[in-house]
């Protein structure tokens, strides 16, 4: 698989998944992101294989699924009965995993397969809005805790050798979690910390300045302007440190709209 063909070259996304199930109960607030989610999949090349990031696993090693057929793991709370009954039938992918762990064993990276752990929210959610189908393979790989923003570049990296394959990279994340901040009723508010904080990043990862100093940067994120304002924790943040390590490129901004009331970004590297 190691052709020069555009037709098989990794494609890689980082996007928000949104606030647990309201994408598929049609929430409002999330009206810009459905929207965007399900014409996503036209822009893109059909996929051999998908590996989500989610921000909603992490592990002291970076861990994969070895499931064939993997259960959806509800990782949510409170929200109506019919949540619980979401299907997503998507077929594992251990292969990926094994290759996977191998790439990360030459780049030393300690690595495990869970052989037992489901889709979590971060990936069947965003998925079912792109391929309702379900007909791709999947697989996950969990974020390292801790959550070192040098590591999860370097995780990154260690992928880098699925670049010359056809397979879709997706950091399911969100660009803006303060949860605190988000307005649960949907309104859209003017918010200038927020602001502050995209532009920053639409300006490293879109900006044509070398990929080393782009990973300098984004290891040093914390300075950014109100980078803990949007990220209280930055769990949602990681998936696209291990994008940029990946792609080594810039990335295009695909989508900048709001989600529950606050501005969020989309990255595409293709």
């Amino acid at each position: 698989m190691g052709s020069n063909n555009s037709d098989s070259q990794a494609q890689i996304i980082y996007f928000s998944h949104g606030g647990g199930p309201l994408p598929i109960l049609g929430d409002p607030g999330h009206k810009a992101m459905i929207e965007f989610l399900q014409r996503l999949p036209s822009q893109l090349r059909k996929p051999e294989a998908i590996l989500v990031i989610s921000a909603h696993w992490e592990e002291t090693v970076a861990t994969l699924l070895g499931a064939q057929h993997p259960p959806l793991f509800y990782d949510y709370y409170g929200f109506p009965d019919e949540t619980y009954e979401i299907t997503y039938p998507a077929p594992g992918n251990p292969d990926l995993a094994n290759r996977i762990v191998k790439l990360l064993q030459d780049s030393q990276i300690r690595s495990q397969i869970d052989p037992e752990r489901g889709f979590d929210h971060g990936m069947f959610i965003p998925l079912k809005l792109m391929y309702p189908q379900a007909d791709i393979p999947s697989q996950q790989i969990s974020l390292l805790r801790g959550l070192d923003p040098s590591s999860h570049i370097a995780l990154g990296k260690a992928l880098g050798g699925l670049r010359s394959e056809n397979i879709l990279v997706i950091g399911s994340g969100f660009s803006f979690h303060n949860m605190g901040a988000f307005s649960w009723s949907g309104a859209n508010k003017s918010d200038l910390r927020n602001d502050a904080f995209q532009k920053w990043l639409i300006e490293v990862c879109t900006g044509l300045s070398l990929q080393q100093e782009r990973e300098q940067i984004l290891v040093e994120w914390e300075k950014a302007p109100s980078a803990r304002y949007c990220h209280p924790r930055e769990e949602h943040l990681m998936p696209l440190h291990v994008c940029v390590g990946m792609a080594e490129k810039p990335a295009k901004l695909v989508f900048d709209d709001y989600i529950l009331g606050k501005r969020a970004i989309a990255l595409l590297w293709q």
